[in-house]
């Protein structure tokens, strides 16, 4: 394992980490899978100390299990991605939100991402949604947010490529029907047409969590257009170390801090891996992304902000 990074000792963020940066993806077919205790150890070596689950089956399906192989690399649980049909067969969601609450919250997380899947397999094509389907699609989410506070869970609904809260017009329309706060994605914001930083700057009361990813905007472009898939988006070098590309990471940690966001910072940066490819690309990006959030954190902190 590499030496912990000293930054991330002195900087007032609350950094985690993802195993999607990894590679760890729940669509079939994304790429090859790192065992868990590479994961794990590569980010233990990166001095993080608290990661978001990855998909279901990752890790250990008994929460006290996973509590336990997490803490044996210090490393903490905050919450998983759970991407549920919400706009039909709301009892079914509900089901599996109750399921899932239950299991994060024996494992000590804080927080359930949840996301409007459109029931089809991966993230590349999707039907818009009429007004009766959009209304089930709020009621759903509110009683899955209802389910999570029972728990001790907080949720924050993720607009993804891909899902039925996508595009910046989506966005909008959830945070004036839903009481739900956001998970703000930032290359996924970028993709559907959110400009991450003003949507957080004139939002940040609804700020639940945060996936900070740099984005190379040409290839989301082609994204949004409808030009290339996502996953061959991601594939073709869409995801970039934070402060390499074309999202201004400063500018929104500056202004989530500003905003009185004290929540998590995941980075979170979709990797999709080749047959037989190692840890060594991915820990490398991850590395250089974290220098430059604690560079960020260590402003702020010297700012007194």
């Amino acid at each position: 394992m590499t030496e912990p990074l000293h930054p991330l000792r002195i900087t007032p963020l609350r950094i985690a980490a993802a195993p999607i940066s990894w590679g760890v993806c729940e669509v079939p077919g994304w790429g090859h899978v790192l065992e868990p205790d590479i994961v794990l150890a590569e980010m233990a070596g990166l001095g993080l100390t608290a990661t978001e689950f990855g998909p279901p089956g990752y890790l250990p399906d008994d929460p006290v299990e996973l509590r336990k192989t997490l803490s044996t690399y210090g490393i903490a649980p905050i919450g998983g991605f759970l991407a549920l049909v919400l706009h039909r067969e709301p009892d079914r969601a509900v089901t599996a939100a109750r399921a899932a609450a239950e299991r994060f919250a024996t494992a000590g997380a804080e927080i359930l991402v949840l996301a409007a899947a459109t029931g089809q397999d991966g993230y590349d094509t999707r039907t818009p949604l009429g007004d009766r389907e959009w209304r089930t699609l709020i009621d759903t989410a509110a009683a899955v947010g209802e389910i999570a506070a029972t728990h001790g869970l907080r949720v924050a609904l993720h607009p993804h490529v891909g899902t039925h809260v996508e595009t910046a017009a989506e966005v909008d329309r959830f945070l004036a029907d839903s009481g739900l706060d956001l998970c703000a994605d930032t290359g996924h914001l970028l993709i559907g047409g959110t400009d991450p930083v003003d949507l957080v700057r004139r939002h940040a009361d609804r700020l639940g969590h945060i996936h900070l990813k740099d984005v190379r905007a040409a290839v989301a472009a082609e994204v949004r257009s409808g030009s290339m898939e996502y996953s061959e988006a991601v594939r073709q070098g869409l995801y970039v170390p934070l402060g390499t590309g074309d999202v201004d990471i400063a500018a929104l940690v500056r202004a989530a801090h500003a905003g009185g966001y004290r929540g998590w910072y995941v980075i979170e940066q979709d990797t999709a891996l080749r047959p037989g490819a190692t840890a060594e690309g991915p820990t490398g990006d991850a590395r250089r992304s974290l220098r430059h959030l604690a560079e960020i954190g260590a402003g702020l902190a010297s700012a007194r902000i």
